[in-house]
């Protein structure tokens, strides 16, 4: 059955507004969690809000109960030092949606994954080691994940639904965030990609 009722974790970053646009336009009933309910376009507002933090366990069990399924896009505002605020909320989000019965997550993670960590720039190995803890959550979770590893997303670029899928290999070197959403929401509604790491971009 296709899920209609979805939670979306970091819908106020860059690509997160672009895939609760997408949501809404697509019928879903869109739960967001958010530290700034306001931060929404007015015409692209979710169903439900809940306002808090991912690293709230309290605050995660409210987003998640009742829904059919995850999109995962929590990011670090361009911040490349060490944390553990994207393993340790999606450790929060796991274990809600193990609670809740909810099977289904899509979750955006960094392209630097498809690489061995030997050859990932020493700039952006803190913040790729906590991509990489939160990688072993979804894999150790037991649930139908999907970890998405964009390249460089660009929000710049138009939407054209045209796009290449990789699975377990790296691809091209950017995606637009209309046609990355578009690849999230695709997700939802198929089990292709499931358990798998892919990458997915264009040649715009």
């Amino acid at each position: 059955m296709a899920p209609k009722n979805i939670v979306i974790f970091g819908a106020t970053g860059m690509t997160g507004k672009v895939t609760l646009a997408q949501a809404v336009d697509g019928g879903y009933n869109v739960t967001v969690l958010a530290l700034d309910p306001a931060n929404f376009p007015a015409n692209k507002k979710p169903s439900r809000v809940i306002e808090g933090n991912v690293l709230n366990k309290e605050d995660v069990s409210k987003a998640v109960e009742g829904q059919d399924a995850v999109i995962i896009v929590l990011g670090t505002n361009n911040d490349l030092g060490p944390t553990t605020v994207l393993s340790e909320g999606t450790r929060n989000i796991v274990e809600a949606m193990k609670k809740y019965g909810v099977r289904k997550v899509v979750a955006c993670l960094s392209s630097l994954l498809l690489r061995d960590f030997a050859e990932v720039p020493s700039s952006f190995r803190p913040l790729t080691e906590d991509h990489i803890r939160m990688y072993q959550v979804l894999k150790d979770s037991g649930l139908d994940y999907v970890a998405v590893c964009p390249p460089y997303i660009a929000d710049s670029k138009p939407f054209t639904g045209d796009y290449t899928v990789r699975v377990e290999a790296r691809g091209g070197d950017v995606i637009s965030t209309h046609d990355l959403s578009d690849f999230f929401l695709r997700c939802l509604n198929t089990s292709e990609y499931d358990g798998k790491k892919v990458t997915v971009f264009r040649d715009y």
